[in-house]
């Protein structure tokens, strides 16, 4: 089953923790269950970025690597 996301994010070029706060910030305007797609560079923001996004509550959905890119599909948890 495919996910569609309400929203997408491009933080491709956004260094650590940045991609996070900003993953973080659209998080915040979204109601909970909702769905956001972000894409990320390899490296340290796809080890970081879902990891922190888990300790958060919210749920990781999917995650895809095309070439140098991630593509990671967040369900927005409850809030805190």
């Amino acid at each position: 089953m495919t996910v569609r996301p309400d929203a997408e994010l491009d933080l491709r070029g956004v260094s650590c923790p940045f991609n996070f706060v900003k993953t973080k910030l659209k998080l915040d305007t979204m109601e909970e269950g909702e769905v956001l797609a972000i894409l990320l560079d390899d490296g340290e923001p796809i080890r970081n970025v879902p990891q922190s996004l888990r300790n958060e509550g919210h749920t990781i959905v999917s995650q895809e690597q095309t070439e140098q890119m991630h593509r990671v599909v967040i369900r927005k948890g409850g809030d805190d």
